[in-house]
């Protein structure tokens, strides 16, 4: 008999469902399901599990914060345990009879340390059978056959790799959290999470917060017509775009009358390349310019892969290999209602050649469709994505596109300005990836010597901005040039900020307890939040996965180095304590005061202990809000369109976070309980009818 396992349930069905031609039964019950078939005079069982097996942690000893020294953890043993009992026991059951197990986990780093344990598993119960690796990259009929008629022996440095990052992981998380948490008394529900991976992470986002900060703006001033030749209209800028000085704008300005002459025209025809195949960070960031977190896009993808619709979404290349048929894959895709026709469009092109990326490498082909399916069957959010990677893809296929670039400047009474227009001569690939495609922007056909007449002129004023914050998209393209985490982490570490209530908004924007956290440790544990100790982590193990690195000797030196920041830490333990608890204030700023323009801010009664949102120019403004009594508190900068108070955001662990406007009596609260809408488990309700008892102030609304 061959057991295969895979990493998750759908994927055993899809591959027995591949295997049998549909001719299988599902046994076990509903909570772990087992898929039996007869294939090529072999008896085949089926079975998937539920993400890892076996979770890494410290001996019961250790377990009381408060009872251990957080650099005890350093050098404490690593133990092992059963993350569900139930589950591998069933498959050890299965793995009894099994002459050869196969599995078929995702290929990648944690796919495979996945595979090495629930392997070793069997093992136990049966060190006589054969472990294989079924190594695909599509749940196509075709990668799955291929995959199981030639299956290869297991990658046990790749999985060595896994395991040495994970247990690096929980010692410097672990041993980290806790002392910065002990060390600040923020314990329980409020304590303080550190990570290698998330702390420098966290500082990209501070140090932008505090170059926007430290920015000083500048004002200038601009001058704008709109001028018309021949009855067509078209807009020209003043040459020197930005006057420092409203005086010497004014002048330019004054000097303006009503008619001007073409000094200059000069055209000049671009070539557009398309696009490089999408890698994981590549169709990330694309991903978050349509709207989606970046772990929104990756739960979306996972889905569609695990559906046969697209390829692999963790990988780092950037090339396809010469193995993919691209004119059979283009045949088959043609099948698709929506997209077909452009398939067909990319077929008829003489000769096929995609672009290349500079990221080459053979774990994985870069993301691209392998199913057609029709709008319909897809949920919204789910078609987005896919049309967004089949678009891709069509578009590394499809030609050059070409445009046209016009400049026109000007003379009106002396002051010189000029235009700008651009028009797509050739489509190219633009016409299958239109995303991000700016509009042609047409200029009359104007000819040196022309007069125009000015219609209008204006006299504009701003200032200089500071440098933008990271989107989700550019974070985790920042987080990929500076080597902090992996393809298949950095959405997770980003996702987990945004639970720790570190960060908030998209443009992303610092906590209060983030930037807290974050100063403390650049201040007096530098090496934490700097990216080059995390990068040569992660080139210590991609040498494991090679070959070249044992991972007991990795491990020994993250601990080495971890060893030198707790004798920092330890040395300035009190000074680190009073840095987080300045920073961290109680009285929390949530936004504006709609009554009076003062600040609200988050307090906690004396008398009572509850929170609430008071204003800071009590008591000359008595406007109160209540709160939800749990979770983290997070301002949002926004206001309610209904009610004009600020919005918040609530974070629970193990909840998704919620937004809220503060007044219990909003319309907004009313429209979704009527709509019977999932508003956080019933906590907006709950927060809009709740009158809390305040100790020292009254409970309504001044």
């Amino acid at each position: 008999m061959k057991l295969i396992i895979t990493e998750k349930n759908i994927t055993a069905r899809r591959i027995a469902t591949i295997l049998s031609g549909g001719k299988f039964k599902e046994e076990g019950g509903s909570r772990n399901p087992v898929y039996s078939f007869s294939a090529n005079g072999d008896e085949w069982q089926c079975i998937g599990l539920k993400g890892h097996v076996l979770k890494v942690d410290f001996p019961p000893e250790y377990e009381q914060w408060q009872d251990v020294d957080p650099a005890a953890l350093v050098r404490a043993e690593i133990i092992k345990s059963p993350l569900q009992k139930t589950l591998v026991k069933t498959v050890q059951n299965l793995g009894k009879n099994a002459d050869v197990v196969i599995i078929a986990t995702d290929f990648d780093r944690e796919g495979e340390l996945i595979g090495a344990d629930i392997a070793g598993q069997v093992l136990e119960v049966n060190p006589d059978a054969e472990v294989l690796r079924a190594r695909f990259s599509a749940l196509t009929p075709a990668e799955i056959n291929q995959a199981f008629a030639e299956p290869e022996k297991p990658y046990y440095n790749l999985a060595a790799s896994g395991e040495a990052r994970q247990d690096i992981d929980l010692v410097w998380g672990a041993s980290l959290t806790r002392f910065i948490s002990l060390a600040s008394k923020r314990l329980g529900k409020q304590f303080l999470s550190v990570g290698r991976v998330q702390s420098p992470t966290l500082a990209i986002i501070v140090d932008r917060e505090k170059e926007r900060k430290a920015f000083v703006s500048e004002p200038f001033w601009t001058i704008k017509l709109l001028c018309s030749c021949d009855g067509e209209q078209f807009q020209a800028t003043h040459r020197q775009e930005r006057f420092k000085s409203r005086e010497e704008a004014e002048a330019a300005f004054g000097r303006l009358n009503g008619k001007g002459t073409v000094t200059q025209v000069a055209q000049k025809e671009k070539t557009t390349a398309p696009p490089a195949p999408f890698n994981t960070t590549g169709f990330l960031t694309a991903a978050a310019s349509i709207g989606f977190t970046a772990a929104g896009a990756m739960r979306v993808a996972e889905s569609l892969y695990m559906n046969g619709y697209i390829s692999y979404p963790r990988v780092d290349n950037t090339v396809y290999p010469a193995s993919l048929d691209l004119r059979e894959l283009l045949g088959e895709l043609s099948a698709s209602p929506e997209l077909g026709a452009l398939c067909r469009e990319i077929l008829g092109q003489d000769k096929i050649t995609p672009t290349r990326g500079k990221k080459e490498s053979t774990d994985h082909p870069p993301i691209h469709p392998t199913g057609a399916v029709a709008r319909e069957k897809l949920e919204p959010q789910d078609w987005r994505i896919y049309e967004l990677v089949f678009r891709r893809f069509l578009a590394t296929l499809a030609p050059s596109a070409l445009t046209l670039s016009m400049r026109v400047d000007l003379e009106v009474e002396g002051e010189p300005f000029f235009s700008r227009g651009s028009r797509v001569l050739q489509e190219g690939w633009m016409r299958y990836y239109p995303y991000g495609r700016k509009k042609d922007l047409l200029l009359p056909a104007l000819q040196q010597g022309d007069e125009v007449r000015v219609k209008e002129k204006e006299l504009g004023e701003g200032e200089t901005q500071p440098p933008a914050r990271y989107s989700q998209g550019t974070l985790i393209a920042k987080m990929e040039e500076l080597g902090l985490g992996t393809k298949s982490t950095r959405h997770a570490i980003i996702e987990n900020l945004y639970e720790r209530g570190y960060i908030y908004g998209d443009p992303i924007a610092p906590s209060e307890t983030g930037t807290a956290v974050t100063e403390a440790l650049c201040k007096f544990a530098t090496l934490i939040v700097t990216p080059e100790m995390t990068a040569r982590l992660e080139e210590d193990m991609d040498a494991i996965a090679e070959g070249r690195e044992k991972p007991e000797e990795v491990v020994d030196k993250s601990r080495v180095i971890l060893e030198g920041i707790f004798e920092t830490l330890n040395s300035k333990k009190d000074d680190i304590a009073e840095e987080i608890r300045n920073g961290i204030r109680e009285d929390k700023i949530v936004g504006i005061c709609p009554n009076c323009g003062n600040q609200l801010k988050v307090i906690r009664s004396r008398k009572t202990k509850k929170r609430f949102v008071g204003c800071s120019n009590y008591p000359e403004c008595n406007t109160t809000y209540p709160l939800p009594q749990s979770g983290g508190i997070v301002p949002t900068d926004e206001t309610c369109p209904e009610c004009g108070t600020p919005r918040i955001k609530i974070i629970s662990k193990g909840r998704r976070p919620w937004v809220l406007c503060l007044d219990p009596n909003c319309p907004t609260k009313k429209k979704a309980e009527t709509a019977n809408l999932d508003t956080g488990d019933g906590k907006v309700k709950e927060a809009a009818e709740s009158q809390l008892s305040h100790g020292d102030r009254s409970s309504s609304k001044g």
